[in-house]
């Protein structure tokens, strides 16, 4: 079910009971999620958003900026069984990443 692609493993997981991609990236420090895709995939996604204060990220190309956290609970699928995650993701204002990206902070939980 996963595969490697650059520096990311991608999976498929359940959130909200719904099927969606989800990358795991060794080199980013921390979980993030775009505005559009929860745009997209969550009505209503605002009203759980944890303000917090405004960080900066940097992509190979430009500059984003957070509006917050969300948690969302996933259940990555396993054959020995499934593992429950809840990690939360800092959400992007200006990226365009269309996957929940959860980077190595999934570790220290």
């Amino acid at each position: 079910m996963a595969y490697i692609q650059r520096t990311a493993t991608k999976t498929t997981v359940c959130i909200n009971n719904y099927q969606l991609p989800l990358s795991i990236d060794s080199c980013s420090h921390c979980s993030i999620v775009a505005r559009t895709y929860l745009d997209d995939h969550f009505p209503n996604w605002d009203k759980q958003l944890f303000p917090t204060k405004a960080k900066n990220f940097k992509s190979a190309s430009r500059k984003m900026t957070s509006i917050g956290k969300i948690i969302k609970e996933r259940i990555i699928p396993h054959r020995k069984g499934n593992i429950r995650l809840d990690p939360d993701h800092f959400v992007l204002e200006d990226s365009h990443i269309q996957v929940f990206l959860m980077g190595t902070d999934y570790q220290r939980m």
